[in-house]
């Protein structure tokens, strides 16, 4: 199955379905000398885990990464890092019923289409489980970036008819983030939307929502002027992640209603150091604009200004109640869907979404140390 590597340079490969033997993830081209022990991993990955509330799904996983490959006495070594993850509490008799059946709002008909076969245990490869190693990998990238002043930080804004209003993304904290279950920094709006995922879990359905996703500290000029735009490559990695049906940056979509003049973010000069720095023949200096419409990110090239950009979840479509569907055959039946799974996926995507912005960001810093001899 081809399309399970992702990156030019920090190059990260994924193996595994939900209800095998676990999950493989292995990251080409962490550059040697960083320090990297389980404990850098867990943080995020207990962030992603399941079970960390009744808003969530209650499959029980440790998720206790081994690190097999890449590091030694305490430091990456440059070779190839492998991480193995194992399945503990899977269930798989819960997905015996819809073996010849299509659920609706999941790839098993998709799969059959390309394949001619599908592993309907829990959706197999295309199970967010996956998500696993992704969020690993990402752990890795944020210690890289941390080491050059950048910072990656999602949270929800949005869950079904619930908004949070967050005038200055980049003045969010994880503290904030991480003190309610819901995972969005406003305390009273994260409130009501606990109350209407319960609502919709008792409700025996789901409810989808909007992550936003912010990156402070990134210098200008990464990404490439075509194909490799950053703005491309980030649509890409969140848009790869299960149940993202929509991806906006800056201004998003907003920018459809307005002129030239209201939608332009205008420079002005950056206040100088209090103390001077010697100017570099050939390095760009630093501007900044007044506003941030643009998202950090000018023709696909960073600006230097936060990179801010968000993301639309579906309702989880895995649901405990009927709903019509068809065969393998074409005959029109009922499915029930059994198993265990989020009422809303916001909660956990968090984590997953940083990991992904993570890893376009590393990518692209280690691609523009080759971009100019300077």
């Amino acid at each position: 199955m081809a399309g399970n590597t992702f990156g030019k340079l920090f190059r990260v490969t994924t193996a595994g379905v939900s209800h095998g033997p676990g999950y493989l993830c292995i990251i080409d081209g962490c550059p040697a000398g960083l320090e990297l022990s389980l404990d850098d991993l867990l943080p995020d990955l207990r962030r992603r885990r399941p079970g960390q509330s009744k808003l969530t799904t209650q499959r029980d996983e440790p998720d206790i990464p081994e690190i097999w490959s890449g590091v030694f006495e305490g430091r990456t070594d440059g070779t190839p890092i492998g991480i193995v993850f194992r399945n503990a509490d899977q269930r798989s008799g819960d997905y015996g019923d819809i073996k010849d059946k299509y659920r609706p709002g999941h790839a098993d008909f998709t799969f059959d289409a390309k394949y001619g076969l599908r592993d309907y245990r829990g959706g197999g490869r295309s199970s967010a489980r996956e998500t696993i190693c992704r969020v690993a990998a990402g752990a890795v990238a944020k210690k890289l970036l941390a080491r050059e002043g950048i910072r990656v930080l999602g949270y929800v804004t949005r869950v079904g008819s619930e908004t949070a209003d967050i005038p200055d993304p980049t003045t969010v904290t994880l503290e904030q983030v991480e003190a309610n279950p819901v995972r969005c920094p406003v305390p009273e709006t994260a409130m009501r939307m606990e109350s209407l995922i319960d609502a919709a879990r008792l409700d025996r359905d789901s409810v989808g929502g909007v992550c936003e996703l912010v990156a402070v500290g990134v210098p200008p000029g990464l990404g490439e002027p075509v194909f490799d735009k950053l703005k491309a490559d980030l649509g890409k990695a969140l848009l790869s992640l299960p149940a993202v049906l929509g991806f906006e940056y800056g201004a998003g979509f907003a920018v459809a209603g307005m002129r030239g003049s209201e939608c332009n973010d205008l420079f002005v000069p950056e206040p100088p150091p209090p103390t001077p720095i010697p100017e570099k023949e050939g390095r760009t200096r630093r501007i900044r604009t007044a506003t941030n419409r643009h998202g950090g990110m000018l023709g696909g090239i960073s600006s230097g200004e936060p990179i801010v950009c968000r993301v639309a979840i579906k309702p989880t479509s895995s649901i405990p109640r009927a709903q019509r569907t068809v065969t393998r055959s074409g005959e029109p039946t009922e499915i029930l869907v059994k198993g265990r799974h989020d009422p809303c996926l916001l909660p956990r995507f968090v984590p997953m979404g940083e990991a992904m912005m993570a890893l376009v960001l590393i990518d692209h810093l280690l691609r523009a140390r080759t971009s100019r001899l300077d």
